[in-house]
């Protein structure tokens, strides 16, 4: 794949860049610029080649389904107008921001480009073709470009008409479509994750959060590929209950007993579950937290971290690693109370810094490490929850990298 450090004849050429700004806003201001901020080194660099910069990327969701005051309000409430302004100071120069997706408005805007300019796109959901990958919309965008730059992660597993489409067209038109530096990491990264070497044993995988069935590909795609998979979070009770224990009232999927069970016998010892929770009387205003073996959870208490055998027992097999896949927390970590677990997995990561490859897979997990000021530890946070999940069930296929292939 060409990445954009190979489009050296870009001069006086219309690239777009599908760039992820699905930033937080709250009353029109960006709570975190993050996301800008991460896109800012491949629209720097095709600037400084000369290229005329067209930036494309969605902001929150718009059901179209709904009614025109929803819809309407939805569409005040995601407006890139904030973004455009953050974006012009952080480039220092000049944003032309055009408030519309497509029409007579945006093609005048795109003409009138000079060398070295940027232009950003209103929100590409305004538009009810952008998630059906809708031929016409796809082809109306791409029209106005000379070139393509993929540099939003977070939206690579989706085949819409801005991640999907365009780039389509475009190939068939002979036309050089790239990687940014972004997803070029992104992809160096995860596909590392995927195609395993030895010397990147032993691998394990650390897996949180609320649903098996939200991650049944995920765990039958590492099944394949690691040493161990170490599972916390609320999904570590429907394993639990699996093996015939009592979880009182911790969040467990009985349509996902057998598949647990299933998972278990194919993993042959190599999936490991805590051993002790931290348990409540109530997740929403908890009057009683002790500590308790998986054996002895109450009927009427619920798990909401792992406890501290389970956090020494899974340090010491992190200890081991010499790489790491980490998604998912390890309890309610946004309560004080609950978020030793995710905390100690986050001190066990860093003391590999240097020593193993190390990847957080976005999502809580990248929101965790950023609250406790873990980050710089790792050798690689994820973009993209959702797409690195995706990437790692696909053994490193997403539509929006494959179709640049």
């Amino acid at each position: 794949m060409l990445t954009v450090k190979d489009l050296t004849n870009v001069k006086g050429k219309k690239v777009i860049v599908r760039v992820d700004f699905n930033v937080p806003l709250k009353n029109g201001e960006i709570r975190d610029d993050n996301r800008i901020v991460a896109a800012l080194p491949t629209i720097k660099n095709l600037l400084e080649k000369g290229a005329r910069v067209i930036l494309l990327s969605h902001l929150g969701k718009i059901k179209h389904k709904l009614s025109e005051e929803e819809i309407a309000a939805a569409k005040a409430k995601n407006n890139l107008l904030p973004v455009s302004l953050r974006l012009a100071e952080l480039l220092n120069q000049p944003v032309t921001f055009v408030p519309v997706t497509r029409g007579e408005e945006l093609d005048e805007a795109v003409a009138k480009l000079n060398d070295g300019d940027v232009l950003l796109v209103q929100n590409t959901r305004y538009v009810k073709g952008e998630e059906k990958n809708d031929p016409e919309l796809s082809a109306a965008w791409a029209k106005l470009a000379d070139a393509y730059v993929m540099d939003a992660f977070g939206s690579a597993h989706r085949a819409h008409a801005s991640t999907y489409g365009i780039p389509s067209i475009l190939k068939e038109q002979g036309k050089p479509v790239a990687l940014g530096f972004l997803v070029e990491k992104e992809v160096l990264a995860l596909t590392r994750c995927v195609k395993v070497s030895d010397e990147d044993r032993p691998y394990i995988a650390i897996l949180g959060g609320l649903k098996v069935s939200d991650k049944i590909k995920v765990i039958e795609s590492l099944l394949k590929k690691c040493d161990k998979i170490l599972i916390g979070g609320a999904m570590a009770f429907t394993f639990l209950k699996a093996l015939g224990k009592e979880t009182g009232q911790s969040p467990v999927e009985d349509d996902q007993l057998d598949y647990a069970r299933n998972c278990l016998a194919a993993a042959n010892g190599r999936i490991v579950l805590p051993v002790d929770s931290v348990i409540a009387n109530s997740f929403d205003n908890p009057t009683d937290i002790k500590i308790v073996s998986v054996d002895e959870i109450p009927a009427d208490y619920q798990g909401l971290d792992i406890g501290p055998k389970t956090r020494e027992l899974f340090a010491e097999e992190i200890s081991k690693a010499k790489m790491v896949f980490w998604n998912g927390p390890a309890g309610v970590f946004e309560n004080p109370a609950f978020q030793a677990g995710t905390l100690a997995i986050c001190e066990a990561l860093a003391k590999l810094s240097g020593k193993a490859f190390t990847v957080c897979g976005g999502g809580d997990s990248a929101a965790a490490i950023k609250q406790f000021g873990y980050a710089k530890d790792f050798a690689h946070v994820s973009t993209g929850g959702g797409a690195s999940l995706e990437m790692i069930e696909n053994d490193g296929h997403l539509p929006g990298i494959d179709v640049l292939g």
